[in-house]
């Protein structure tokens, strides 16, 4: 009797489900990819672009309307301008249809008119121009009804203009000027020491406190709900809780260690160097501990009781139950958040943001991005910045799924 030999490959039937599997996972696929992919793209895009603040909008031209003079002096006046400052616009013109009551006497020499209807070609306006149109008219009725009545109504603009988001020119510049000097080392030491201490520091509190709060009493729930406040609370009022405390002037921590003797004269915690990045890092892992407490908490309420108990019998000390039995248990949960918060932490702007604004030695590299995007008005300069982030954290991901995650067996 021989053993039935498997078919090779898959039946007509599982290639069917696949392709229908894969028809209903498409429309998701597509909007993920959308949503992860385009911004990814446009950041990159905008890396070797020299844009500013300003040339986010479109050259275009813009116009106001107006209605001056009085009596027999009586004018429509157009002003035109180019909003770029950079780039030229070619063929610009003017169409607009003036309200009833309004006769043109003399009309600028550059346009014609078809009735109530005025169009005006201007030429080209060259980058940061302006231009006036000027129409002498009479009035049949109510001079101020009828100049709301012209001022009100929204002349169009056309006209042709390079758009520097869209257009071939490219440079290198912005990641130039990022890379220059060792202004860029210096901001990219503070954020590795921000982010590992504040993930490692985050990890090994919300260690402890599982361990202090794996065991049932009383009121075991009260204090693991308590431990979840700076977690939950709004950061805007946990930081400036933590400004007013560490205030030199009018602070209760530095009143109180001066009470106690331990210093003469006022610290400025969030003030001086090395001392202001020691406290965002210490507020960051006093902020999000409790994230780690959860997860390293709900782990170990799925560990059995035998091993515990067998090791009990044994004569193991607390400290080597601990290390032989609950630490290896824990190994994968603490890899997976390290992973996560060294993410988080690298990417964070808020904290240190509305601690010290970046000063002090604080300056990362998220808060590089906001000082070049929104600071100096260099988008493109801040988009570099971005693009050097998600480098960063693309090797960190690499070495991690490589080296860590391998030997955790994740």
């Amino acid at each position: 009797m021989t053993d039935a030999v498997p078919p090779k490959g898959r039946g007509p039937l599982a290639r069917r489900e696949a392709r229908l599997a894969w028809g209903l996972l498409l429309p998701t696929l597509a909007i993920v990819s959308a949503v992860v992919i385009v911004p990814l793209l446009a950041i990159f895009w905008i890396s070797f672009k020299p844009i500013g603040l300003a040339d986010l909008r479109p050259p275009a031209p813009v116009v106001r309307e107006s209605l001056r003079g009085s009596d027999d002096d009586i004018r429509i006046q157009y002003r035109v301008r180019n909003s770029s400052r950079s780039e030229p616009i070619i063929g610009v013109t003017l169409s607009d249809t003036l309200p009833d009551g309004i006769a043109v006497v003399e009309a600028d020499p550059r346009c014609t008119l078809d009735g109530p209807s005025v169009f005006c070609d201007l030429g080209d306006l060259d980058a940061g121009g302006r231009d006036e149109v000027e129409f002498a008219v009479t009035l049949d009725g109510d001079e101020d009804t009828l100049g709301d009545a012209a001022e009100s109504s929204e002349p169009e603009m056309r006209g042709k203009a390079s758009n520097i988001l869209t257009n071939a020119e490219f440079t290198l510049d912005n990641f130039e000027r990022v890379f220059s000097g060792d202004e860029f080392l210096h901001v990219l030491w503070v954020t590795v020491f921000y982010t590992l201490f504040g993930t490692l520091g985050a990890l090994i509190v919300g260690l402890f406190a599982t361990m202090l709060l794996n065991s049932s009493f009383k009121g075991q729930g009260i204090l693991r709900g308590l431990y979840l406040f700076p977690y939950v609370a709004p950061v805007i009022a946990v930081a400036f809780t933590w400004i007013i405390l560490f205030d030199p002037f009018s602070g209760s921590a530095n009143a109180l260690l001066i009470r106690m003797g331990v210093t003469d004269s006022a610290i400025n915690f969030f003030g001086d160097r090395p001392l202001a990045l020691i406290m965002v890092t210490v507020f960051e892992v006093w902020r999000y501990f409790p994230l780690s407490f959860l997860f390293i908490l709900a782990r170990m309420q799925s560990i059995g009781d035998d091993m515990y108990e067998a090791a009990d019998m044994d004569g193991a000390s607390p400290f080597q139950k601990f290390w032989f039995l609950s630490l290896p248990q824990l190994l994968g949960i603490l890899s997976v958040l390290f992973l996560l918060r060294f993410i988080w932490t690298f990417n964070k702007f808020d904290d240190i943001f509305l601690l010290t604004g970046g000063n002090a030695g604080t300056r990362t590299l998220t808060v590089n991005v906001y000082e070049q995007a929104f600071a100096v008005s260099n988008i493109g300069a801040g988009a570099a910045v971005a693009v050097v982030i998600f480098v960063c954290l693309l090797i960190f991901s690499f070495l991690f799924f490589r080296f860590i995650s391998r030997e955790e067996g994740l």
